[in-house]
């Protein structure tokens, strides 16, 4: 399956441009972890603990999170002004290119409400 998966992945984002969406930076508050941290600290020039008071807040599940939505670090054309140090979560989103799919399937099927990929990649995959 993730081979069929992967491939559907990089078919479906090579047509669908995430430029003209940012549903996800707009609406969704990924985990924020201690390497994560340490990455954007030091692409802000800043200390980690100052990107914590500045930007982040402990959500319900004890995790990081940005402390409002849209991403603060979204631009005006849907750029990411920390594109490079972005948290893992952002560089992984849409997850419709992981290993073991299956295991990640619910996730994706929640995901299709924001991603066009996803829900792309999900369709396309009822298809077969």
């Amino acid at each position: 399956m993730d081979t069929i998966v992967r491939q559907l992945h990089d078919d479906v984002s090579e047509r669908i441009d995430c430029l003209s969406c940012a549903n996800c930076c707009r609406s969704l508050g990924p985990a924020i972890y201690d390497k994560d941290i340490e990455r954007m600290a030091k692409a802000l020039r800043m200390k980690p603990s100052e990107v914590v008071s500045s930007y982040l807040r402990i959500d319900e599940d004890g995790d990081y999170v940005f402390k409002s939505m849209p991403c603060p670090f979204l631009m005006p054309d849907n750029y990411c002004s920390i594109y490079d140090a972005r948290p893992k979560a952002c560089r992984e989103y849409p997850h419709t290119d992981r290993k073991n799919f299956e295991q990640i399937y619910k996730l994706t099927a929640t995901n299709t409400a924001t991603c066009p990929i996803a829900y792309e990649v999900l369709s396309e995959l009822i298809k077969l």
